[in-house]
């Protein structure tokens, strides 16, 4: 979980010195972390199911495999096109490696300490993302911008050898005959979910043709998985999961959080910098105390998921963001960068309660042949809502702010913006309150009706 976390923050601070090395713009540079995202993305539901159907273990330790090697060929990578081909390796392996180190939880730890496990890899996500951009500056500062992916080779051995002696080995695989792997169905996702990844990502927010174009493509793949997975024997997604209201309730509300929650990293540093008239440094420090406040609350969110249940930890992680969400929206230029940080650590403390209790009630209750395939599922709504927070939310602020160019925007702008997209956020966060409470009453009746 921190190989794979590391992998999409450690990139960003190189990409000026890769846009130099090869002589590229910065939107062909940026595809060095787009083609990562994408990759797991589109990968990560059909990883979990692969891993349910081959064993865990075995394609845990081929996926660590897979990210080590294409960490390898990052490092070496004589060209531009290359280094895109390699990072999307990377990407791959990455999927495997997030959506099955999940699965692993549930026959790895006892069912009373599952917050506790979630609680962990939440601290290890949160400490890659955080130790991504501090790492990558030293590494580009000192051996140069082949360090920041050779650093993952030392790291992706030392996790085989650790997986491959403490993980348990994988019982007797399924028959195939009863349970294969469903080609088309996985072809049908990754088409659908890489259309619908471009059309958040591609235009830098400006959304013409081809976005509208990706997104029909992307509403058409998904109608056509939906009827292949209703046809075949063995689906990739058994269809009859969603009509479950605690699993559906739990990815829409993971894919809306996200969404939020990508708005301090879209507007964040413009307000810092543009409103509060911060230099990159202490943007930079600021910024790094939403990720520092995760990886300190995640274990004890989990061991408060263990005691007081995860559903109750649900909503209060939701309680938590909401707040933070309103305080900024509200949030007066004059109280400058504490002011700031502190509704951002509520927001981030909120969103960790809220990860691990979530993750724990719904891996808690999976069936044990469909819980890479689950895992697959809860990782794809976050980085849908990730992906489309950074679209949805950065056009909310744009609109709000009123500027043509928001990087030379005026300080006014630039507040009055930030107040109506956190206006939004905290809007978000009341719909996924509204969606859990009524899970949690449909649940409740159905227990009582059986």
């Amino acid at each position: 979980m921190l190989l794979s976390s590391l992998g999409t923050s450690i990139a960003n601070v190189g990409l000026p010195a890769l846009a130099e090395a090869f002589s590229a713009s910065f939107q062909q540079v940026q595809w060095i972390v787009l083609a990562y995202l994408l990759a797991i993305t589109t990968l990560i539901v059909s990883a979990g199911r692969l891993g349910d159907l081959m064993g865990r273990r075995r394609v845990l330790l081929a996926g660590i495999a897979l990210f080590t090697a294409a960490s390898v060929l990052c490092g070496l990578a004589p060209t531009l096109g290359w280094l895109l081909v390699a990072r999307a390796l990377q990407g791959a392996g990455a999927a495997l490696m997030m959506a099955l180190t999940m699965a692993f939880v549930g026959e790895t730890v006892p069912k009373a300490r599952t917050g506790s496990a979630m609680g962990l890899l939440g601290t290890m996500s949160a400490m890659g993302t955080a130790l991504g951009p501090s790492l990558g500056g030293l590494l580009v500062a000192g051996p140069g911008w082949r360090a920041l992916f050779l650093v993952n080779v030392p790291l992706g051995v030392a996790a085989f050898g650790l997986a491959q002696r403490c993980l348990p080995v994988d019982g007797p695989r399924p028959d195939t005959r009863r349970a294969g792997f469903d080609p088309l169905g996985t072809g049908l996702l990754a088409m659908t979910l890489a259309a619908y990844a471009l059309a958040v990502t591609t235009g830098r927010g400006h959304f013409g043709a081809l976005n509208l174009a990706l997104l029909a493509a992307a509403a058409l793949g998904a109608g056509l998985f939906v009827l292949a997975e209703s046809k075949v024997a063995t689906p990739l997604v058994k269809l009859a999961m969603f009509r479950q209201p605690d699993l559906s309730a739990s990815l829409v509300i993971s894919a809306l959080v996200s969404t939020v929650m990508m708005a301090t990293l879209v507007v964040g540093p413009f307000y810092l910098s543009r409103a509060l008239g911060l230099n990159a440094a202490v943007v930079g420090l600021a910024l790094s105390a939403g990720p520092l406040a995760a990886a300190l609350a995640a274990m004890p969110a989990g061991r408060m998921a263990d005691r007081f249940g995860a559903q109750r930890m649900t909503i209060a992680g939701l309680v938590g963001i909401a707040a933070g969400a309103l305080v900024l929206s509200m949030l007066p230029a004059s109280l400058g960068v504490a002011g700031y940080v502190a509704p951002l650590v509520v927001m981030t403390v909120g969103y960790s309660l809220f990860q691990t209790a979530n993750n724990t009630a719904v891996m808690g209750d999976v069936a044990a042949d469909q819980r890479g395939v689950v895992s697959g599922l809860l990782n794809l709504s976050r980085n849908l809502g990730l992906i489309t927070g950074a679209s949805v939310m950065g056009a909310v602020f744009a609109w709000a702010s009123r500027a043509v160019d928001i990087a030379a925007a005026e300080p006014e702008a630039v507040a009055t913006g930030m107040g109506v997209t956190f206006g939004v956020a905290a809007a978000l966060i009341a719909c996924s309150l509204a969606i859990a409470a009524a899970s949690r009453a449909l649940v409740t009746r159905r227990t009582v009706l059986l």
